[in-house]
């Protein structure tokens, strides 16, 4: 895409931007035992610290509109590969290989990332972030009363 003719933001332009993440995120999990779901309830642990089972579940598949019964599935598959250990309480919390695993997704990720996000300011960055937060709350509405 080319960066002479800007365009207004909009569900084409954050289409595009989507599947090159995905793509991006597709690659740097080529190899491992992780796919989408798997990453992403793996990588949301790791931020949460120590969690309980439901309430995690509850909030990535709110992040993500997944099913809860698919974010479940991964975080069983996440315990069953050493990735997550879970309590007799059900509290879940990130290993070391989980750890491991997160920072080399997140190295190879970011080789590509890190330049992109690089040729924008960081008050650029700031905004976009905004606007796109705004959008998606905005559209979280709106889906929750469909």
């Amino acid at each position: 895409m080319s960066t002479t003719a800007l365009a207004t933001l909009n569900p084409a332009i954050i289409g595009q931007a989507e599947k090159h993440h995905t793509a991006i995120l597709t690659r740097a999990l080529s190899g491992t035992t992780l796919n989408e779901q798997r990453w992403i309830t793996l990588n949301q642990a790791l931020v949460a610290g120590p969690v309980e089972r439901s309430a995690h579940i509850a909030k990535i598949a709110g992040m993500t509109q997944w099913e809860s019964g698919t974010v479940a599935d991964a975080v069983t598959a996440l315990v069953e590969g050493g990735l997550l250990t879970e309590s007799a309480g059900g509290r879940l919390e990130i290993t070391a290989a989980g750890r491991d695993m997160v920072a080399q997704v997140r190295g190879a990720s970011g080789k590509i990332l890190g330049p992109a996000y690089g040729a924008v300011s960081e008050e650029e960055l700031a905004i976009a972030a905004r606007v796109l937060v705004t959008i998606t709350a905005r559209m979280a509405e709106e889906l929750a009363h469909a």
